[in-house]
């Protein structure tokens, strides 16, 4: 069994809609009530959330955003790229990684409301990752347009759209 097969079965990953493989390991019980929240949430939050994420080599996370800011920490494998299309239709790039002098940072933050999806950056490997979202992440706050929907927004990224959406 190779290294992402068995931090998969170790970690008890499932699939995520998104791509790649990840589990929820962090819940507060605690809850931020919907009139403590601002209007873009349509109900009660949990404080904070984390998941374990992996994404295989030739896999990827497509383009999607969320309500809320998302940390991004790097644990093991090759770097991640994530790719961000923030709300001005700017596009830009973060390496999450261990190598410094590739520019690769140990952990990272994807803004809420900015489209987002990330890649393996050596095919050959694998990247698992952690991320944690305040107030805590609901599918409700999920939002993962076609790969149609994101090139009419914005055709001036038609070429990274089309590679990191399904």
């Amino acid at each position: 069994m190779n290294e992402a097969e068995e931090w998969i079965e170790k970690l008890r990953l499932g699939k995520h809609p998104e791509g790649g493989h990840y589990r929820e390991t962090y819940r507060s019980d605690e809850i931020l009530t919907k009139d403590a929240l601002p209007a873009r949430f349509s109900g009660n939050r949990s404080f904070c959330t984390a998941i374990y994420f992996l994404l295989r080599g030739n896999e990827f996370s497509a383009f999607h955003r969320i309500k809320q800011d998302e940390m991004w920490h790097f644990y093991d494998g090759s770097a991640l790229t994530i790719h961000i299309i923030d709300v001005n239709g700017d596009y830009s790039e973060i390496k999450v990684g261990r190598s410094l002098a590739e520019g690769a940072l140990p952990q990272a933050v994807g803004k809420a409301g900015c489209f987002f999806a990330a890649n393996v950056v050596d095919p050959g490997s694998y990247s698992l990752t952690g991320c944690t979202v305040a107030p805590g992440f609901d599918f409700a706050d999920f939002e993962m347009p076609t790969r149609k929907e994101l090139c009419e927004r914005f055709p001036q990224h038609r070429e990274i759209i089309e590679r990191l959406t399904y």
